[in-house]
Order: structure tokens, then sequence, then C-alpha cells
């Protein structure tokens, strides 16, 4: 276990496995590490990945609380990277994970290498459509690891892999921070920058997303100049880690964005 230091003097703990291209996952909302789970251990195999919990999740420091805001948690992402010596990483997020990614490839073009976006939104809702179900929004604010699994997973996929659900599911965090990194997601908007973004971008969503609907991931193709958009049929929020197959997607689409950049 490693520790960067942000900007405020708070510690972030992060990890590296594996060799070659250096890319930085990202995790969603009050979600350590950890919860990468399966997809990080895949990845390993063909990159150097590079995961860190947030401040107050997991085992970093909870910092200032005027920090918890997507664009100043990016600068954490930043600084990780910059402690790994990565000069330049892929930068893969999810859910509130792509919201900080936005911000890094806006605020620091030059570390961004591709951009993987998944299951997530360019910030406040344009339209009703984007919005979140009603119910769904009120499971993720229970807390209800019962009723946050089918809006995250497929049923066998929770069947089969018990320990990676867990882990998912109960990043280490106390209310204090999960109400922060709640409303740091909530009052994202990047709409007004993401046009300034030109790192080559893959955006991953799937189509039953019940807590960002579909529409989100229209809306940020049409606003990211060099992005591709991959529906996920029948996949929900956490399309990251039961649909493995989007590991050679992404594989391909840097093979791809390398070819042609060299």
């Amino acid at each position: 276990m490693n520790f960067a230091e942000a900007a405020d003097g708070a510690e972030l703990a992060w990890t590296s496995e594996g060799e070659g291209e250096p890319m930085l996952l990202i995790a969603g909302q009050a979600t350590a590490m950890d919860g990468w789970g399966p997809t990080a251990e895949l990845l390993s195999r063909y990159y150097r990945v590079i995961r860190f919990d947030h401040r107050g999740i997991g085992r970093s420091g909870k910092g200032e609380a005027e920090r918890y805001t997507t664009r100043l948690l990016a600068e954490d992402a930043a600084a990780v990277l910059d402690a790994a010596g990565v000069d330049l990483a892929h930068v893969y997020g999810h859910s509130m994970g792509g919201r900080l990614g936005q911000w890094l490839a806006i605020d620091y073009p030059q570390k961004v290498r591709t951009l993987i976006l998944a299951a997530t939104s360019g910030g406040i809702w344009q339209d009703a459509g984007m919005q979140p179900d009603r119910a769904a929004l009120e499971a993720l604010t229970s807390g209800d690891v019962s009723r946050l699994e089918s809006l995250f997973f497929a049923p066998d996929w929770v069947r089969n892999n018990p320990s990676a659900t867990h882990t998912f599911f109960n990043s280490q965090a106390s209310a204090w921070a999960k109400a922060r990194h709640f409303q740091a997601s909530r009052e994202h908007d990047a709409w007004r920058d993401l046009s300034s973004i030109q790192s080559p971008t893959l955006i991953l969503h799937g189509t039953e997303d019940a807590l960002t609907p579909l529409p989100n991931a229209l809306l940020l193709r049409e606003n990211l100049p060099r992005s591709v958009l991959v529906r996920v049929p029948g996949a929900g929020h956490g399309l990251h880690l039961d649909h493995p197959e989007t590991v050679e997607w992404i594989r391909q689409f840097i093979a791809g964005k390398s070819c042609s950049s060299g």
C-alpha cells in the first residue's frame, strides 16, 4: 500500500499492479479501490493498473470538507498519478469516478491518454429523461444492499461472485464522507467544458441503467468531440464488473487509438 499527499495534506491510499501502459481506475461514489475486484485483475494482465481510495473512503484520510467536489476530487486523482510516477495514463472512471475523469481530462489534458467513462453523466440533468428512476434513487440513498444489487448487477453475476459483490457494497466509509460524496456527485456539472476534452473517449453504458439512464450517455457522446458510445444491452449501473467483455472492448479501443496516433 502506498500513499499520495493531496493538496490539503490528506493521505490517499493507492496501489499498483501489472505492467505496461498505466491505467488509472477511478471508483464511484463512496466506493473503495477494492470494489474494482475482478475487473482490476483482468486489466492488470495488460496494463499497469493504478487504483486509489477516494478521500474519506477506505484507507485514505478524510481531508478538508470543502475539498468534496468532483473537480477537487479530480485533483486527488492527479496527485495519485504524480505519486505513482506517471505522466500519462489511460483513465477509466465508473459513475462518480467518470465525473472525476471528465475534470481530469479538462484540467490535466497532458495526463490523460484515453478516457473511459462507464455509467456516468456530464452532470445536472438537462431533461426529465436523464433523471434516475425515483425508486432507484431511494434505494441508493437507503444503502440497503438487497435493494441495490439488482440496480447494479445481473442476478447470475451476484450469485457467482459473492465476494466481489460484498466488497463492492461494503466500503469502509463514515456517514460524513458518504454524504459529501453523494453531494459532490449530485452537484457535478461539466457540460459546458466537455467540448474541450481532446482525449479519445470510450463511453460504456447499460441500456437498463436506472440510476444513470441512457440519455445521459447520448448527451455525453454529443458533447465529447472524440468519443465513441457503446450501449451494453441489458446492463445496469455496475456494467464495469458484471460485463467482463467490456475489458476486451477497452483493449480494442486503446489499441485502435494507439495505431491511429502512431
